[in-house]
Parts: C-alpha cells; structure tokens; sequence
C-alpha cells in the first residue's frame, strides 16, 4: 500500500535527491525548459511551485529563502527580474509537462517540463483560420 507516502524518493536517499531538485530548478529557471524523465517531472514540479510563488514577495528575506532550496546566484536573480513579472502575475499552474515519447536506453518515459508564460506558441494569439463554406448552387433552368 501507498497510504500517507506523499513524495517521490526517485531511488534517492535524502541528500542526494534534495541537490537533484535544486540543480533542475535552477536550471528550469535559466533555461525555461528542460529534458527530463516523467517523475523526475513531477517531482519537480512539486518542488518549483511554491519557490515561485515565494518570488511574489519582492524582499530581502523571501530572496534569501529561495537561495536557500535553489543554491544558485543567478538563478535568484534571474527568478527576481523584470523577465518573471508575467510568472508572477498568474495565480499558480506555473509549469507544464509535455510528453515526448521514450528514452532509447532504457524505454523511461521522457518529457519535458517548461515555464508556461515562457512558451511562444501557446502564449501568441492563435490565427483565427477562415471558415470554408461551400458556394451557392446557381440552378440552370432550361427554357425550352
């Protein structure tokens, strides 16, 4: 059973798995998309979630919360630029995860997780495409 049993250890002790997050978190943040595997993933997502809602609040004690989970410079200050602001905006649902298929080693399920304000395809206006109605049947009429 798989009562109260709420984090994935991802095959990790503690120490291991804390420095595996932050490394993807910060490197989610720099890069705005990452390659990873599916519960790798989630688990990230679980992770990211609440340090960029702590970002919100733009004070001294909140920067030095996040570096604490992120371990990296740029990474905070880049989560605290003008760049974030659209981030900062939404009221949660910060990420997404797409799969893309397999790994070739070992068939794991890959995916990739993304920032979602940071996504051109989604966030542009979609082209509204014309409708293509047929054309009025003009009747012949045969006068004979």
């Amino acid at each position: 059973m798989n009562h109260r049993n709420k984090n994935n250890h991802l095959g990790r002790k503690r120490g291991h798995r804390k420095s595996l997050l932050s490394n993807m978190a910060s490197s989610l943040i720099k890069k705005k998309r990452i390659f990873t595997t599916l519960a790798k993933a989630k688990a990230l997502r679980k992770y990211i979630e609440p340090i960029i809602t702590k970002s919100k609040i733009h004070t001294t004690h909140s920067k030095r919360n996040i570096f604490s989970y992120l371990k990296d410079k740029t990474a905070v200050s880049e989560l605290f630029k003008d760049i974030f602001q659209k981030v900062r905006e939404r009221p949660g649902g910060y990420t997404r995860i797409i799969k893309t298929g397999f790994r070739f080693g070992d068939q794991a399920s890959f995916s990739l997780i993304e920032l979602v304000d940071f996504n051109e395809i989604y966030t542009s206006k979609k082209i509204k495409k014309s409708i293509r109605r047929s054309r009025k049947k003009i009747k012949k009429v045969n006068n004979e």
